[in-house]
């Protein structure tokens, strides 16, 4: 089964606030605002996440206390699994639902075979250039902060790695679907990519993180039954840093 791994012999003792929390974001906070809450509802001196959610976006956010944020790169670096909507017919200034509308067309054309197609075609390795609505730095400043200028910049493309991109749903403009990738995908660029080569744009309307490496939003807590715990609970649900740097057998891998 996967796990983390590092040389030398397991710790005699670890902090029990020295670990990983998964928490199942809410729709319409940033991963900064969850990390603000946890730490100022439980007094945590340093809390960390492994990965960025955008505000519109749900699911599994692996949060790191204490020592565990050490952990911090490995946990970014892992594969994530989400599942989504992206709807067809009109394209956004940041390629989501939460942007304005640029321009639209009609989409009664696109057939699901067209989509499906599309799809296909961006699994595999392939360069991916971030959007400007984004925490990308530009020298030194987040791309979002440059297009709340109106600045356009260039911007480097990255290699991605899409897994799977399956359509598990099309009820026209709607199109829902899974799709698994390596860390630093932009989700709502691929649904921009496919919706500019069907000829109408296309925006990602919803978006839910399902797993990132080898944890699960199966496993995660809402965010607002975390608040309402006191301390010595919500340590229960703390997963200790050295089962993950050591690996957990009891934990299964990703299906």
């Amino acid at each position: 089964m996967p796990h983390f791994s590092s040389p030398g012999a397991p710790p005699s003792r670890q902090d029990p606030v020295d670990g990983l929390l998964l928490v199942d974001k809410p729709e319409g906070l940033t991963s900064h605002d969850v990390v603000d809450r946890i730490r100022r509802r439980f007094r945590f001196r340093k809390v960390g996440h492994g990965g960025t959610l955008d505000p519109m976006a749900t699911g599994l956010l692996v949060l790191l206390i204490g020592r565990g944020t050490r952990l911090s790169e490995r946990i970014m670096s892992s594969d994530k699994v989400y599942e989504g909507a992206m709807r067809l017919g009109a394209r956004t200034d940041t390629e989501d639902v939460d942007g304005r509308i640029v321009a639209e067309a009609d989409p009664s054309g696109v057939t699901e075979e067209a989509l499906r197609a599309a799809m296909a075609r961006r699994e595999g390795d392939q360069l991916q250039t971030p959007p400007m609505v984004s925490a990308v730095k530009k020298d030194g400043v987040p791309l979002y902060k440059l297009a709340r200028r109106g600045q356009t910049v260039e911007r480097a493309a990255r290699l991605i790695h899409v897994y799977e991109f399956t359509l598990l749903g099309f009820e026209p403009p709607r199109a829902r679907f899974r799709l698994a990738c390596t860390k630093g995908t932009y989700v709502r660029t691929l649904c921009a990519d496919i919706g500019e080569e069907l000829g109408c744009g296309a925006f990602l309307e919803s978006l839910r993180r399902t797993a990132a490496g080898v944890f699960r939003v199966a496993d995660a807590h809402p965010l607002s039954a975390l608040l309402e715990l006191e301390l010595p609970d919500l340590l229960d649900r703390v997963i200790p840093a050295h089962r993950i740097v050591w690996g957990d057998e009891g934990r299964a891998p990703l299906g």
